[in-house]
């Protein structure tokens, strides 16, 4: 017999060898969220999870994660979409299996506590669109901050999954901190609040093999309720730390489909699938079935995403996670923010920096939003910090933090750091104690007022209340009183064979100015970096496209190097995509900076946007009171007049994106 009949054979008897198991091992799916989330900035699109719908919704899964985390805020302010919508569409595809999502307690999908009044309402409407699983978790394990959502979660029939967030202070579990004591406490805490579930949430890759089987055995001996294990890929032992989960009697586990898999993702579901086909936990899958699937976001859907994926690392792993336990998307987060500040070369001092700021703040699990805050932190005491004084900027939600907004952390905050980050802080010097939410004043009606008819319905409103900038902007152009900016428009599989016949002519050297194409002033320069070279892209809309109108080695830098490299240069959208933390669409560019006669400038010191004015113009001002706050990361900065005096200019309204060192505004 050769062996293509061996192979057709098996194929030919797979399905009808395969026996039926008492304890199949569950899967979740998570492509569709963590996996873009974690591969491509979540900026997967509806358009593009609707070819594949039904044929995952064939496929058994226990749940598919569809929603939550990072994708609300992402997919309206960065793709134009309607986040309860998404829910609606894929609804009317997956007609078997239920919806899952992650809801980080009371922070909803933002990164702050939300008021009560806006979390009940929150879990009402996202049950009323279609969401029956919420993976509830919150970023210090502080389950004080269930307390609201949990009894919704349960009065609408939904399934309550509480987390665990897996972090450690050792290279293995263990130490004083981070325990098997204190995993199974917060277990047992979470089985008394009612939990149908309980998910260890290793966000970073963190657990090793056998630290999950003895995890996995000492939850399944405590608790009742089934444990699920969602295990992220970035040190590359997560493969390994299911199949030992597996053995150790885990019910349910996360996985990718393998074109949204490794890397900072997720190990993929298929090779498990065949790991444990014909054993007591065979998951009961169509291996043909999946490679499908497979197969289509191939072809038609990783193609219009592979200009997001980052392509500078050979390796599939990081194994620095290990020692920096910093997970993909936050360490993905603080890249960006050095790049565009021009400060790469200090992501050293920033890993030395950052396990020191962590212990300060309390020794917090890195997860949104606490991953945020300490890594926004660490980035301002690299930049910002002198010999003489340590955290010179402090952003809002570190000053949050430390004054007990967010929970109480596993460990005290360092005193210094706390004093120094309560100083002057709004709500008063003295931290609180109690339940988060208990200080804050209900903010329904006051958004409601504010938002007024532009908001149509209650889903329209709790977007506007989570983020009133970028919400309010969302809405407006849902509702046509602003144009959709072409920044956030699809990109189709024909834009992505216009780039690909680019880079081809680039390669062949073939691409070269062309006298049709001058400068215009509309014209956008990008830097980009290839190896450690620097090159300037020029890019200016003609007729609503984007036209690349000279490609060059910036100053310095030799012509046959740029040609060499373009190729690499040229990987970028049809249409630029905005960083990570501004606002595509702006229409302000940076006002022309003031000369000394007109008085001293209050300058971006990072790249960002606009969340308010404290000031307006003639407003009197002292040295050191803030004029503008600016977000950055995600986290909101005060920037503080430098000298004293009255604000003469403003250069910018909210929502604007700016540029470091952009003046923001001008006190004469």
């Amino acid at each position: 017999m050769t062996e293509h009949t061996q192979v057709k054979t098996v194929q030919m008897n797979y399905d009808k060898d395969r026996p039926t198991v008492e304890n199949p091992l569950l899967v979740e799916d998570i492509s569709l969220r963590d996996g873009h989330q974690s591969l491509f900035a979540t900026r997967g699109r509806t358009e593009d999870m609707i070819p594949v719908a039904e044929r995952m919704d064939e496929i058994g899964f226990w749940a598919v994660e569809v929603w939550g985390g990072a994708t609300f805020d992402t997919m309206h302010r960065f793709l134009g979409e309607d986040p309860w919508q998404r829910l609606r569409t894929l609804k009317r595809y997956f007609k078997k299996t239920p919806f899952s999502m992650l809801l980080r307690g009371q922070n909803l999908v933002g990164y702050r506590n939300y008021a009560d009044d806006v979390a009940k309402l929150f879990v009402k409407k996202t049950v009323d669109n279609g969401l029956e699983i919420f993976r509830t978790f919150d970023a210090l394990n502080d389950y004080r901050n269930f307390e609201t959502v949990v009894p919704v979660i349960k009065e609408c029939g939904a399934h309550f999954q509480g987390c665990i967030c897996y972090t450690l202070t050792e290279p293995r579990l263990g130490g004083e901190v981070y325990n098997l004591d204190y995993y199974i406490k917060k277990a047992k805490d979470l089985e008394a609040m009612g939990a149908d579930s309980i998910c260890v949430k290793d966000m970073a890759g963190l657990m090793a093999p056998y630290d999950a089987f003895a995890l996995v055995k000492a939850l399944k001996a405590n608790v009742k309720p089934l444990i699920h294990l969602h295990s992220h890929f970035t040190s590359g032992m997560s493969a390994m730390t299911h199949l030992k989960a597996v053995e150790a009697g885990v019910d349910i586990i996360d996985t990718c489909l393998t074109p949204y898999a490794y890397r900072t993702s997720h190990a993929a579901l298929e090779p498990l699938v065949m790991t444990l086909l014909g054993t007591s936990r065979d998951t009961g899958f169509d291996i043909k079935a999946l490679a499908d699937i497979n197969e289509i976001l191939e072809k038609e859907v990783m193609p219009k995403y592979k200009h997001l994926l980052d392509d500078t690392k050979v390796s599939l792993i990081d194994i620095n996670v290990l020692l920096h336990q910093t997970p993909g998307g936050m360490l993905s987060n603080l890249v960006n923010q050095l790049r565009e500040m021009d400060s790469l070369d200090k992501i050293d001092q920033v890993y030395k920096e950052l396990p020191r700021v962590r212990k300060e703040l309390g020794q917090v699990p890195l997860v949104t939003p606490t991953s945020q805050i300490v890594g926004t932190q660490t980035v301002n005491n690299v930049l910002f910090d002198t010999e003489e004084e340590r955290y010179k900027m402090v952003s809002g939600q570190v000053k949050d933090l430390c004054y007990g907004l967010y929970g109480k952390t596993s460990v005290p905050i360092d005193p210094e750091v706390q004093k120094k980050a309560l100083k002057g802080y709004a709500r008063g010097e003295e931290p609180i104690t109690c339940r988060p939410a208990q200080v804050l004043e209900p903010e329904l009606e006051k958004a409601r007022a504010e938002i007024g008819d532009l908001a149509v319905g209650d889903e329209d409103l709790l977007l506007y209340a989570l983020f009133p900038v970028t919400g309010k902007k969302f809405l407006k152009q849902k509702y046509g009183k602003e144009q959709v900016p072409d920044a956030i428009k699809p990109l189709t599989l024909e834009d992505v064979k216009k780039q690909d016949a680019l880079i081809k002519k680039a390669k062949a050297g073939e691409l070269v100015e062309k006298p049709s194409f001058e400068k215009g002033e509309n014209t956008r320069i990008f830097k980009v970096f290839v190896e450690g070279d620097c090159f300037e892209v020029g890019v200016e809309e003609q007729g609503g496209s984007q036209v690349i109108t000279h490609v060059g080695p910036a100053a310095g830098k030799p012509a046959d190097a740029a040609r060499a490299s373009s190729a690499k240069t040229l990987q970028a959208p049809a249409a630029p995509v905005a960083p990570a933390d501004a606002e595509p669409g702006s229409k302000k560019t940076q006002a022309p900076a003031p000369d000394a006669a007109q008085g001293t400038p209050v300058k971006a010191p990072m790249p960002g946007m606009v969340i308010k004015f404290e000031k307006t113009v003639g407003d009197t001002v002292d040295e050191g009171e803030t004029v503008v706050v600016i977000e950055a990361m995600k986290m909101e900065n005060a920037l503080p007049a430098p000298v004293s005096g009255t604000i003469a200019s403003i250069h910018f309204d909210t929502g604007d994106s700016v540029a470091k060192d952009d003046v923001l505004a001008v006190i004469a």
